[in-house]
């Protein structure tokens, strides 16, 4: 029923102008998939926009963690997100407030958000719930918030701090029953919330419990996600022994290599793209240090940066051969298997 809820409210949101804006990409998508002759119409459908870089925990796989950017760290700046917005809100349907860092560490984000929910664009973030104390979760629900994912990668204490270091999964339960409390207090549907669990061989056994414990808090939607290990060739401690909870398959000889098939397309080039925090457009979230910069709106119009000279020669060079672009060597898009 939440699931259901969730996608009526997601539907609902949307009027003549997005359908229409969703119809030419997919369609434009599907002739260059078809042809291998770009062709790309629309406006994107979905965005990712990301708060800050800083984060809280240092987590072994990721550039916040590890404090690992070559790129600048820092806070997105109201004035730019809300020129954006006012720029893309007719045709965009879904914005997520996560590329890197942890959105609770802005002290503006659920300003933000509520400026989004104004736009009535479906709003979604993602969290290790750190954070969300008593008054955090009560303006997180009063802000209007969608989708809220809460990253839980463990089911026991030395489990989760195994991958979450520096982390508390106690405090990620709290965080969990405020939201959870604050909704039924002020009798809200949303934001439709989300245990979503990383799976790696440390966590792999506690998968079942996890589908427990969100039964026991009323979480609405439990979400298994495959783990992105940035040197798995030679293997890692953290890739699953079940291989379809892997991105990875074992080889004869004993080294890895990713289950993706590398067919020369990929909707997320047609559909969406990531803004980091200071204005910069890349064109994927595998993108993590903005290495593929296709403009910079602190100086530029998004429609200006989404169909200029080198975003359509990037989505040229996908359609030509996407196996030679470095970013889309770790990617599951086009994986045949569970993901």
């Amino acid at each position: 029923m939440a699931t259901f809820l969730d996608g009526y409210n997601f539907v609902s949101k949307l009027n003549a102008r997005r359908a229409w804006n969703a119809a030419l990409l997919l369609s434009s998508y599907h002739i260059s998939k078809v042809t291998g002759r770009l062709h790309q119409a629309g406006m994107p459908l979905s965005l990712s926009i990301e708060p800050t870089t800083s984060c809280n925990l240092r987590c072994p796989e990721c550039p916040s963690g590890l404090r690992s950017f070559t790129r600048p760290t820092g806070m997105l700046k109201q004035e730019l997100f809300k020129t954006v917005i006012d720029e893309l809100h007719p045709t965009l349907s879904y914005l997520i407030f996560y590329f890197q860092g942890e959105p609770y560490l802005h002290p503006a984000f659920l300003d933000l958000v509520r400026y989004s929910v104004e736009k009535k664009v479906y709003t979604a973030t993602s969290t290790n719930a750190h954070y969300l104390n008593e008054a955090n979760a009560e303006a997180t629900v009063r802000s209007g918030l969608d989708r809220l994912i809460i990253s839980i990668d463990g089911t026991s204490p030395e489990t989760y701090q195994s991958y979450r270091v520096g982390g508390s999964l106690e405090k990620v339960m709290e965080g969990a029953r405020n939201v959870i409390a604050w909704k039924k207090k002020l009798r809200s549907q949303t934001p439709h919330v989300v245990f979503q669990f990383l799976v790696v061989k440390p966590n792999e056994h506690e998968i079942p419990e996890v589908y427990r414990l969100a039964r026991d808090l009323q979480i609405d939607e439990v979400k298994l996600k495959t783990a992105q290990i940035y040197d798995y060739k030679s293997g890692s401690p953290l890739i699953p022994e079940q291989e379809k909870y892997s991105r990875y398959k074992k080889l004869g000889d004993g080294s890895y290599a990713i289950k993706n098939s590398f067919d020369n397309h990929c909707w997320k080039m047609w559909h969406s793209c990531v803004v980091t925090w200071d204005g910069k457009v890349v064109p994927c979230c595998f993108d993590k240090d903005a290495h593929h910069v296709m403009g910079d709106l602190t100086r530029q119009a998004f429609h200006d940066v989404w169909k200029n000279d080198a975003y359509q020669q990037f989505r040229f060079s996908l359609l030509r051969s996407r196996s030679e672009i470095e970013m889309c060597q770790n990617c599951t898009e086009g994986t045949k298997v569970w993901a």
